[in-house]
Parts: C-alpha cells; sequence; structure tokens
C-alpha cells in the first residue's frame, strides 16, 4: 500500500477535527474532536513507521511505540476533560462554551460600570447596618 493513502485519510480526519474544534459549542463535542484529531496524528505516525521500516534496515518501530504513549496521554486528557465537563455542568447547568466564556469575564474596576457597583455595594452595606 502506497503512503499516500493513510497520509491522505490522516489529512481528511484532522481537518474534520480542526473544523469541529473551531465551530462546535458543546464542550463535549470539542472533547470528541480534540480526540479525532490525535487519532488523525496516531495514523500518521503508524503509516510512516511502517513506511520507514521497509525503506531502513531497523526495524526500532518508534513510531509506534510513539503511538502508544499517545494514546495512553490522550486517554488521561478525555478523562480530565469529562470530569472537569461535568463539574461544571453541574455549578452552572450548561456546557456551551460561549456561556461559559461570558459568565467568566469580570467587569473592570476602572471601567464605566465601576461608579454604579460602587454605589450598589454601598446600599447593600446601609441596608445591612440599618437591620443589625
Amino acid at each position: 500500500m502506497h503512503l499516500a493513502y493513510p497520509a491522505v485519510l490522516s489529512a481528511l480526519l484532522f481537518c474534520t477535527g480542526l473544523y469541529g474544534v473551531l465551530a462546535r459549542r458543546n464542550a463535549i463535542l470539542v472533547l470528541m474532536s480534540v480526540e479525532l484529531m490525535l487519532n488523525a496524528v496516531n495514523l500518521n505516525l503508524v503509516a510512516f513507521d511502517v513506511w520507514l521500516s521497509k525503506t531502513a534496515e531497523e526495524t526500532l518501530h518508534s513510531g509506534q511505540a510513539l503511538t502508544l504513549f499517545t494514546i495512553a496521554i490522550a486517554a488521561a486528557e478525555i478523562g480530565i476533560g469529562l470530569a472537569i465537563v461535568l463539574a461544571v455542568h453541574r455549578n452552572r447547568g450548561t456546557a456551551d462554551i460561549d456561556k461559559l466564556r461570558d459568565t467568566s469575564e469580570r467587569h473592570d474596576p476602572d471601567g464605566p460600570d465601576s461608579d454604579a457597583l460602587a454605589a450598589e455595594q454601598s446600599g447593600e452595606a446601609q441596608k445591612a447596618e440599618a437591620t443589625a
């Protein structure tokens, strides 16, 4: 088999994963797209290892060994990533990346809303002192 076939398949898988990372809003689908990209890299590693082992007389199979390490790292990454996504979903009620980004942004204390925020906080402090 020619080297071009797995290389083209790997490029298609990688482009599909890249599109998924850039276009999707759900965090779980983004993690799945990252996994697709890692699998494309693994396919390339194995294909080039087989191709180089045919041309060279050495049979170290370092591409296949590196693929095993990549699979182990990908499994750990997806486990930690899913745990973080589930914890965020429990706390915020959504796994939408855009909504999570909007809730994490804070207002600048020197911005135009700082006077209104300070007045609101002082009003709350006065109400707390009056009820105490």
